[in-house]
């Protein structure tokens, strides 16, 4: 329990801390749990934020979620992970996993044209040479469109329907070349849902609920968000004034802009969806193959510094060692982050309901506490490999008939290869590759070192190595343990 002060006001409202978790027994991650509660509760109190729902996922397993403060201050309505809350450009994934399931079922293709499933689709374009805005541009936000459709509706929040986008289409002007410059576009991700819609041959609303929410079971989420759901959203506040206080907001459906930001979700059910996306496809979850989850995942466009980029409907940052992928929502008061790692499994959800929170840094501070610990205990150790007295007969040198040189020897009960490189290796271990054995005489470089081609020791009449194969070349012995 903690005391926050809020609207400025001299009273003192106990904010109630709503928690649930299946976290491994171990002291060192009870301690930091308490620690990261501890660091959340003062933030917020510090920054005057009503309520906040937090979520940390490790692969298939909602592990520890959390509320805290309330969803509505006038009535006390404590947040909860169950509290419904909007999370707006969140719903740019979800779209974007639409189109990777009908690209697996072949009715569309990344880089066709967007005009071959929208026939409607024109802007004004001074760029006369520039190539056909493709599905992947719009997933990238690299199609060169304008950021929004032609109407003020984040001024007046009076939404557009998609024929009035479609109407007004044909006025608006093409910002940059196709593929030529990132810029973060609803407008796009609204066409998005139109192609989903079109090749799919359905609305998106129901393409949605079909495909993604029905089989994940998330039975809290909502394309659009039903009369009688409303009583379970959190109250959406907007910045804090002078005097501590904060209007209520109200923020309506989305209408053209559905696909690009209108979907209402927990933490609960963002834990399945985030699982979804680190499965191993559907031998463990039913929407997406695992090499449409890399595809999506991956890399497409690099941004110049070359620590971010955009994937497929999410981003990509690189945070220290590790890749993260995620999306952030904002409409009205409602802001929201899910980050996830697929190296580590491990995935975070931060929903709030005001409008200057800051959602993001709160997700990369709980990953980044709680991830080290949840790898120790959940993560099973590194299989060791037996070493064997046959593989002294591979221990020594070997040379090419290039003369680029190489050698075998034992390390801490491995297998490995060390390539002498040219300049010469940085360090000594640079030019280590681990040889993991996969049969008689056959080995596989690890890819920690290496790149995952075969190496094959060939012998003669009398038991010696004759030949080092790696790959599809070879090296000759030189001096070899006898």
């Amino acid at each position: 329990m903690r005391t926050c002060t809020v609207f400025g006001m001299l009273a003192l409202f106990i904010c109630p801390v709503i928690a649930q978790s299946t976290l491994p027994e171990d002291p060192e991650l009870a301690a930091s749990t308490i620690l990261l509660s501890t660091w959340i509760e003062e933030t917020m109190d510090y920054q005057g934020i009503p309520g906040m729902a937090v979520g940390v996922v490790y692969d298939q397993e909602l592990l520890w979620a959390r509320g805290f403060g309330f969803a509505d201050l006038e009535n006390e309505i404590p947040m909860t992970p169950q509290t419904l809350s909007r999370i707006a450009s969140i719903t740019k994934t979800f779209t974007a996993t639409a189109i990777m399931q009908l690209a697996e079922a072949g009715k569309l293709r990344l880089d066709d044209a967007v005009r071959t499933y929208l026939p409607w689709f024109t802007l004004k374009n001074r760029f006369t040479d520039a190539p056909e805005i493709t599905i992947r541009q719009l997933l990238t936000h690299t199609a060169g469109l304008p950021g929004e459709a032609a109407f003020p509706y984040w001024t007046d929040h009076r939404f557009p329907t998609r024929e009035q986008i479609m109407a007004t289409l044909p006025e608006q002007e093409l910002i940059f070349p196709p593929g030529y410059k990132l810029r973060y576009s609803n407008l796009g991700l609204a066409l998005a849902g139109e192609v989903v819609a079109a090749a799919a041959g359905m609305p998106y609303q129901q393409y949605i609920e079909e495909h993604i929410l029905n089989p994940l079971q998330m039975n809290s989420t909502f394309v659009v968000l039903p009369e009688k759901e409303k009583k379970r959203l959190a109250t959406s506040y907007d910045y804090r004034r002078s005097d501590g206080s904060r209007n209520k907001l109200d923020f309506p459906e989305c209408n053209g802009l559905i696909p690009a930001a209108n979907l209402t979700s927990n933490v609960q059910d963002l834990a399945r969806y985030i699982s979804a996306h680190l499965g191993d496809g559907k031998k463990n979850q039913p929407i997406l193959s695992i090499y449409s989850l890399r595809e999506m995942h991956r890399v497409h466009w690099l941004n110049p510094e070359w620590e971010s980029g955009r994937g497929l409907g999410f981003y990509l940052r690189k945070r220290s060692d590790r890749t993260l992928i995620g999306h952030g929502g904002w409409v009205a008061g409602y802001k929201s982050h899910i980050v996830f790692c697929h190296n580590d499994k491990i995935g975070v959800i931060v929903l709030s309901n005001c409008a200057d929170a800051v959602p993001t840094t709160f997700a990369y501070r709980i990953y980044e506490e709680l991830a080290p610990l949840i790898l120790k205990l959940k993560r099973p150790p590194a299989a060791t490999t037996q070493a064997s007295d046959d593989w002294d007969k591979y221990i020594g040198d070997y040379e090419d008939l290039c003369g680029w040189q190489a050698k075998v020897m034992r390390l801490n009960d491995k297998l490995v290869l060390y390539q002498y490189d040219y300049p010469a290796n940085d360090a000594p271990r640079d030019g280590l590759i681990e040889l993991v054995p996969e049969g008689a005489q056959l080995f596989r470089m690890s890819a920690a070192g290496g790149n995952g081609e075969t190496v094959r020791f060939e012998l003669d009449d009398r038991g010696r190595v004759a030949r080092l194969w790696k790959g599809e070349n070879y090296f000759l012995p030189v001096n070899i343990k006898k």
